[in-house]
């Protein structure tokens, strides 16, 4: 074994995004010692990909008449199990919904700085699945503001930060989880954490498909680690393909186009200059007459903001993205493979003013303004409501010691996350996350760290440098991509879902022998060779979670099972748990929702 750094702690946050930094700010205020470890630098976290707006009904926004938008928690939670297809665990939405005005109240005492109403109250816009007017923003950088804003106050209460990290494996003594174990990426010396309680804040895993929004972090390094120290992972077949991706140029294909470019009154037409999302057939039945039939009526809607009504470009994601792709392979599509998204209308003021950052992506990356003409988008994989398994009121995992919040955990979103909503989640289960590991913490003492599971991870870290000979990590994660993004996107079928697994176990097989040049200094193709044995098991659940699940709903489109199937899957998830070395995954009854959450519907 080689030597290594120890450091103990009584609270360890891995992962540095807006649920990560809350967790931090919780613990420490508890009065616990906390480090946070990031892969990247703090402050360059996957939460400031989110622009439009963080969701919580605070009712600030005026109707015609003057009175304020009559919404309220319970609106939010209707919303949110209805735009999850009623997948979610009706407690953790009722929490949140709860909370999330609360924790965005919060924000705005630790400084951050919203955009205005006229009363100077913050200024709230619509999005996609949500009835009211609740997306609290700043322009198109809500995630920057948040970061910002929670960076600041987490170093204020004086915090350890261990940048650029990679934790690859936990520790654990027992059925308990003492600690983890990584890297620095810039030296390839090994270091160890020992921890009283461990907070997951990882993110997501989007790396294993051709095109995402997600940065090269999102690779599933959490979520399979919690997997391998024995947490259940739940709903992984449920990955989110936000419907608005930059097409063009193609560098940049993928990169996230904000919904609050449709909230803002942006129209999707296809190559034909077609509204085409006016069509019927893209209208489920759940959401019928709540939205606009006629451009005359979304062009009244644009004025003067009713209530209801909406345009139906701001129906849920998973609707939007699902009528996008038909367009496209039914040979509607724009120059470039994608449909037209257009907010010229509005004028180059209000654009600039609202929207700067999509002004100057799109100005600076592919050379269109526009304040005078329409982006070409395509849908991208942006999110997972998928992951790990938690406690509704303590983000505990099942196993002891180790919680998650943000991404990385599942059970709040269902089969489909409205746009908005996970920056609220990040805020309100991260601060639960921190307080209630805090809390762990103060219970128990500091485990008993295995030498040898630091020597079995050293080994496999150190494999691919010591092999001569054997395969080049960037061929297999670039077969991966191939596979997932043809066989396991938007659109799946039993046959295309077989041949990706056929393809993924033939991608592990080849991944044990991994050959990388050089040593582990500034070496990128080491980090590779241990990221990509990650995405191939994520691959892997998702995509026999989604040969498991036999019906569509929210994200989960099976072509030859077109209908959702309410007597059976919707009254279940998906529960995947490692079994030996083998994976096991079966249904589990949703738990029951009680009778006045029920009544809220009627």
């Amino acid at each position: 074994m080689e030597n290594y750094e120890t450091y103990d702690y009584d609270v360890l946050v891995i992962g540095a995004g807006g649920a990560g930094l809350r967790a931090v700010i919780a613990a420490r205020e508890a009065g616990c010692r906390v480090a946070v470890v990031c892969k990247s630098l703090l402050g360059k976290a996957h939460t400031v990909m989110a622009e439009g707006g963080v969701a919580a009904a605070l009712g600030n926004m005026d109707q015609p008449d003057g009175t304020k938008e009559p919404d309220s928690w319970e609106v939010h939670f209707v919303d949110t199990m209805k735009g999850g297809a009623f997948l979610n665990n009706w407690r953790m939405v009722e929490i949140f919904t709860k909370e999330a005005p609360e924790r965005v109240l919060e924000l705005e005492q630790y400084g951050a700085v919203f955009d205005r109403t006229p009363d100077g109250l913050i200024a709230e816009r619509p999005f996609g699945g949500h009835k009211y007017r609740r997306l609290n923003h700043v322009g198109d950088r809500t995630g920057l503001e948040i970061i910002r804003t929670l960076q600041d106050k987490a170093v204020s209460l004086g915090i350890d930060v261990f940048m650029e990290v990679v934790i690859t494996r936990l520790l654990k003594d027992g059925d308990r989880v003492v600690g983890a174990f990584g890297y620095y990426r810039e030296s390839g010396n090994f270091i160890v954490f020992r921890a009283k309680a461990i907070v997951l804040a990882t993110g997501g895993w989007g790396r294993m498909y051709r095109y995402t929004s997600n940065s090269w972090e999102g690779t599933g390094d959490g979520v399979m680690m919690a997997f391998e120290a024995g947490a259940e992972l739940l709903d992984m077949e449920m990955v989110q393909f936000h419907p608005t991706g930059m097409v063009w140029p193609p560098g940049m294909r993928g990169i996230l186009v904000t919904e609050g470019v449709r909230g803002e009154g942006g129209i999707l037409r296809n190559g034909k200059g077609e509204r085409f999302m006016f069509n019927p057939k893209y209208m489920p039945e759940l959401y019928r007459g709540q939205f606009a039939e006629t451009e005359e009526e979304a062009e009244r809607w644009l004025t003067d903001k009713q209530n209801n009504r909406r345009p139906p470009e701001l129906l849920p994601r998973d609707v939007v993205s699902r009528a996008i792709y038909r367009e496209v392979e039914e040979g509607r599509g724009s120059e470039h493979g994608g449909v037209y998204l257009d907010i010229s209308h509005r004028g180059a003021d209000y654009i600039k003013r609202k929207l700067p950052s999509m002004y100057e992506q799109f100005h600076a990356l592919g050379d269109v303004d526009i304040t005078k003409q329409p982006m070409e988008v395509y849908p991208t994989i942006h999110y997972t409501m998928g992951g790990v398994k938690v406690d509704p009121e303590t983000c505990a995992t099942t196993v002891p010691g180790l919680y998650a919040a943000g991404e990385v955990a599942a059970g709040l979103h269902g089969a489909n996350r409205l746009g908005g909503n996970s920056l609220s989640d990040i805020l309100v289960f991260g601060k639960r996350a921190g307080e209630h590991a805090a809390l762990y913490a103060k219970t128990v003492n500091l485990g008993k760290i295995d030498e040898q599971q630091i020597a079995e991870e050293e080994d496999y870290l150190l494999l691919p440098l010591e092999t001569k000979e054997g395969e080049n990590p960037y061929d297999i994660h670039r077969e991966l991509q191939e596979t997932m993004q043809k066989h396991a996107m938007i659109a799946r079928t039993e046959k295309g879902l077989l041949e990706a697994l056929e393809k993924i176990q033939e991608l592990q097989k080849r991944a044990e022998h991994l050959h990388v040049d050089g040593d582990r200094c500034f070496n990128p193709g080491w980090h590779a060779a241990r990221e990509i044995r990650f995405m191939l098991k994520t691959s892997e659940i998702i995509v026999r979670c989604a040969l498991e699940r036999k019906e569509s709903r929210g994200a989960q489109w099976r072509l030859d099972y077109p209908d959702r199937d309410d007597e059976f899957w919707g009254k279940h998830n998906l529960i995947a748990v490692k079994d030996g070395q083998h994976i096991k995954i079966e249904p589990r009854p949703l738990p029951e929702m009680p009778e006045r959450l029920k009544a809220l519907f009627k």
